[in-house]
């Protein structure tokens, strides 16, 4: 409560001693003990006092249904909460790429079944063709950009018109 450390008590303890005296010393310790417990026992008394009061007027009671109101299930806030974490866990590489396997098993599947049916042999399927690569492209030869910030920029002479004399 007071935050007070060994070494703070044994420097209040020297001092008293040497204030109070060896001889007043335990009966000031005494009153000390009696004057904390009084105000300890008045503490909880009101504490408990305001408790009962608050019990009385019903407090408790609207204090729950605020609650109850309030809370994240009733107003749907839970759910949200659980769509939220599956859409954060959701993978859309792993879903497709477990769509796909279950489509080539399906197929798979379908095809043995149709092959027990015919009775007639499974044609494997079509090796994939390879295809060239591209054609390499002669690279463009490079464009010379004059820079856009020199130290002296060079300006061309813009012509002037001559003024009308009066």
């Amino acid at each position: 409560m007071f935050d007070i450390g060994w070494s703070e008590l044994v420097l209040i303890g020297a001092i008293a001693l040497i204030v109070v005296g060896p001889k007043d010393l335990p009966d000031m310790f005494r009153q000390i003990g009696r004057f904390t417990s009084k105000a300890k026992s008045m503490a909880r008394e009101f504490s408990h006092a305001m408790e009962d009061a608050a019990k009385e007027s019903g407090v408790h009671d609207v204090a729950g249904d605020l609650r109850k109101i309030a809370s994240p299930k009733s107003m749907g806030l839970d759910t949200m909460r659980n769509a939220a974490t599956k859409f954060e866990s959701w993978d859309p590489l792993k879903s497709s790429r477990d769509a796909s396997v279950k489509k080539a098993v399906e197929a798979e599947e379908i095809r043995h079944s149709a092959a027990s049916v015919t009775a007639a042999p499974v044609m494997p399927p079509p090796k994939e063709v390879p295809v060239p690569p591209p054609a390499v492209r002669a690279r463009p030869k490079a464009v010379r950009r004059r820079a856009m910030f020199t130290e002296s920029p060079r300006r061309r002479a813009v012509p002037r018109r001559p003024t009308p004399k009066k």
